[in-house]
């Protein structure tokens, strides 16, 4: 055993969630250290989806062209088409005109793009590594933890090295997933399903696909047999890269044991030349944590929630849990933050996990119409009546599992004992639908300002107190407040009448998350009590 080091975060998991938590310490000014058994190389492609508020945190972060650049091409189709094969009938299409590409949306400035982990860890990685206050250590295995009276002290073994070694942490936080041992040393239970299904996952290489079929250049294809639908094929980089992936029922399969080539045959056709590369075996669970956090012992990621990637949700969920997180470690270590902040993650980032699962497993239903799809490849009128009523079906019931603003964009934390409530209903929830709204606990609406700024392009860093219809006056009894308690806040007056009524109050405070946390009209009557209730300090 070596000597002890100490650090203030320290992070189990070099994943992206793990990164985003370190880079987005690391712009905060906060000193963390992340360890991950591997030399953090994906050989095998995974999560695919980087959605629009994820591209949101990568404008903050200043990354997001380089991913537009690095993922799918901004002009390869991303349509979504359901087909027997593809040398057999077409079913549906789903179309997708909010994602890819730069031309910006009215409600967010960053369309969803298509950037594999492949190419997505990455960036992720040099962005990290960036701040001279963030040490990423590859080839450290996480062991074990014991809790101590100011924080955590961990052993790790570095495998390069083959030495044991201490570090000692104010806060640990496990983003090594869903087979972190940290959740089973803390004693966490699941809500849910622990095993919906076993998959295999075939990393394919195939040039020019789209020439070889006439179902088009599109970045999915779901096939649908006999038993309803069955393996997918999904682009990775928009030339000849592919996933191919199949359910292997309720028990786990090994590539020798399946049957890869023949579905290859069956689905791509007999004569598509293509390499395989690499199989990776999964399993789709349907579960949240019961518990988020003990003490100093935080989890993210796929460390407290795993669903099905039905909607691309799984690691945008976990960014979603990094940039919650980040912004109240730092607020913790810097002095503001009061105890009701560190407890607002679990309180705020759970309920949006059990959404996110619960609509990703119902996207995993089979489809209803067991006579049509007997009937599928039929070559009569019998077969043309089930084709159509399939792919009605697939439009009725599917479409919101890969149209999901609502669901994205519509994030909201309430309640929270951090956000303070001003009496308005909530929005109704829906899941393609997203309706822009300043209420708190919601994501604050964007909207272009002069030369080209989004008003998201303001939050990101301390609180943003916005003044609207010549409101900064009133806004100095709330900025003094926040000066007596340590926080960083500013007011930003804004002269838009149009950006007024989006956000219909006269003063809107806004966190560093780029969540509204507060609005009114004037100033209230004890604005230290606002300052300490946002800080997680009132009484």
């Amino acid at each position: 055993m070596t000597g002890m080091d100490e650090t203030p975060v320290l992070i189990v998991g070099g994943g992206p969630v793990g990164l985003a938590l370190a880079a987005d310490l690391g712009r905060r000014g906060i000193a963390c250290t992340l360890v991950e058994q591997t030399d953090g190389t994906i050989y095998h492609p995974r999560a695919n989806t980087i959605n629009s508020r994820t591209m949101e945190f990568c404008r903050r972060w200043g990354i997001a062209e380089e991913v537009r650049q690095a993922g799918t091409p901004p002009d390869f189709p991303l349509d979504i088409v359901f087909c027997t094969g593809l040398a057999g009938h077409q079913l549906a299409r789903v179309e997708r005109p909010t994602y890819g590409g730069h031309r910006p949306l009215p409600t967010t400035p960053e369309r969803s793009q298509r950037c594999n982990q492949l190419f997505f860890d990455p960036i992720m990685r040099k962005l990290a590594a960036s701040f001279s206050n963030v040490r990423l250590r590859y080839r450290c295995r996480f062991e074990s933890f014991a809790e101590t009276a100011d924080g955590v002290e961990c052993i790790v073994h570095d495998l390069a090295g083959d030495r044991h070694e201490t570090i000692r942490a104010r806060y640990l936080v496990a983003c090594c997933g869903g087979r972190s041992p940290v959740p089973a040393a803390l004693g966490v239970r699941w809500e849910g399903q622990p095993v919906l299904s076993y998959h295999l996952n075939v990393f394919l290489k195939i040039k020019e696909l789209w020439t070889r079929h006439d179902k088009g250049k599109t970045a999915f294809y779901f096939f649908v047999d006999e038993k309803g639908i069955g393996p997918s094929l999904i682009e990775l980089d928009g030339d000849e890269l592919w996933r191919f992936g199949f359910s292997t029922g309720q028990k786990p399969v090994t590539a020798e044991q399946a049957n890869i080539s023949g579905l290859i045959e069956k689905f791509l056709g007999p004569h598509i030349p293509y390499e395989q590369i690499s199989v990776l075996p999964w399993t789709c669970r349907s579960i949240v944590a019961e518990t988020w956090r003990r003490g100093n012992v935080f989890l993210a990621g796929d460390a407290v929630h795993q669903h099905s990637p039905s909607g691309g949700f799984g690691m945008n969920t976990g960014l979603g849990d990094a940039v919650d997180l980040a912004w109240k470690l730092a607020a913790a270590l810097d002095g503001w933050g009061g105890t009701a902040l560190i407890d607002s993650y679990e309180l705020e980032r759970k309920p949006v996990a059990r959404r996110i699962v619960r609509e990703a497993t119902e996207g995993q239903a089979p489809l209803a119409d067991t006579s049509a799809l007997a009937l599928i490849n039929a070559a009569n009128s019998n077969g043309d009546s089930a084709r159509r009523a399939i792919g009605e079906d697939i439009l009725r019931e599917r479409t919101k599992v890969f149209v999901s603003d609502g669901l994205v964009l519509g994030c909201r934390y309430d309640p929270s004992p951090v956000i303070v409530p001003d009496g308005t209903p909530p929005p109704a929830e829906t899941v393609s639908r997203y309706t822009p709204a300043a209420r708190p606990g919601s994501r604050a609406p964007h909207a272009w300002l002069d030369g080209g700024r989004s008003m998201l392009d303001l939050f990101g860093d301390g609180h943003v107190l916005l003044a609207f219809n010549g409101a900064a006056g009133d806004a100095e009894p709330i900025l003094a407040a926040a000066r007596s308690r340590g926080v960083p806040c500013k007011t930003i007056p804004i002269a838009d009448p149009a950006i007024a009524a989006l956000y219909e109050r006269r003063l809107v405070l806004i966190r560093p998350d780029g969540h509204v946390c507060w609005r009114a009209d004037a100033a209230p009557d004890n604005p230290q009590a606002l300052i300490d209730r946002v800080r997680g300090a009132a009484n």
